[in-house]
């Protein structure tokens, strides 16, 4: 079985590149910045073969389509540590797609984010860590199957959950780094499977079916899932699809769209920090955090970390 699913498919390749040959870019930022917190983060959920952490950096593969044509290839991002800035190395391979890539860059790193204001906004709940930032998304669909591949199972099982979909059915890369090896899958290509051919990974059928979901409404023009689009219309398309509840649109909200203002209110881990089981007063007392509020999940999340 081809890694798309059809019998017999070419595996499509983007050639190696050294990392020599990489174009070298940097995005500028507001401090303070806590690299190693957003680090963190990233790295307990990194999926395999399209994510690595490792030596203060985030390296990953890409899929940018532009003008019909897909563009594939691998970026490094470190830390400026002489400037306020972070740098980005990324294949030749996207050279053609470097202003796409910085402005995924941007989002993915919460770059624009003025901490100020988020600090006026937060009080008390952000004194301790001032410089978290909200982790946004290279691409949003896949956001969106890492949200919902987390209902109700732990971070490690879900990105567990996300490697073998990624090496099922997206596209083989070589890349310099060995731990790079394929770009994360299409939604025009799991917008053809049955949701069964999803649930064989291991995948609930419900969430197979849920991911399916979204990538037809996604290829058929329903849905978009990036900071351009309107929040309370993608919010009720995704409610619309059967398998996706509120947790999980707001957590695509908050990742996929850059929805400063995402709060999903019953995540278990919010409710902990705040010392609550009834999710709505978790909603009403975070009214106080508007419009900010995805900043205070942050927080409350890193709160819940030993020491």
């Amino acid at each position: 079985m081809g890694l798309n699913g059809r019998r017999g498919a070419p595996r499509r390749r983007t050639p190696r590149g050294s990392a020599s040959q990489a174009l070298e870019l940097s995005l500028s930022y507001r401090p303070p910045f806590d690299w190693g917190a957003l680090l963190a983060f990233l790295a307990r959920r990194a999926v395999a073969g399209v994510e690595h952490v490792a030596d203060d950096a985030y390296l990953r593969t890409l899929r940018i389509e532009q003008d019909g044509v897909a563009h594939r290839g691998w970026i490094a991002v470190r830390p400026a540590h002489h400037d306020y800035a972070v740098c980005i190395a990324l294949s030749p391979s996207l050279s053609r797609v470097s202003a796409l890539v910085l402005a995924r860059a941007g989002r993915a790193f919460d770059l624009s984010c003025d901490p100020g204001r988020v600090a006026a906004a937060l009080g008390a709940l952000g004194e301790r860590n001032p410089g978290l930032r909200v982790p946004g998304a290279f691409d949003g669909f896949e956001a969106a199957v890492r949200g919902i591949l987390g209902q109700q199972v732990t971070v490690k099982a879900a990105h567990t959950l996300a490697a073998r979909f990624a090496a099922a059915f997206g596209d083989p890369l070589d890349t310099p780094h060995a731990a790079l090896r394929c770009a994360f899958p299409a939604p025009d290509r799991i917008a053809a499977l049955r949701p069964a051919r999803v649930a064989a990974l291991g995948i609930v059928r419900t969430r197979a079916a849920a991911i399916v979901g979204i990538a037809r409404a996604l290829a058929q023009g329903r849905l978009r899932l990036d900071p351009t689009a309107d929040v309370n219309a993608t919010l009720e398309t995704l409610r619309a699809i059967p398998g996706i509840g509120e947790w999980t649109a707001q957590y695509i909200a908050m990742r996929a769209l850059g929805w400063p203002d995402a709060f999903p209110h019953s995540d278990y881990g919010v409710l902990k920090a705040l010392g609550e089981t009834d999710p709505r007063r978790a909603l009403q007392r975070a009214e106080a955090w508007r419009p900010w509020r995805a900043y205070a999940v942050m927080h409350l999340w890193k709160s819940l970390e030993a020491g």
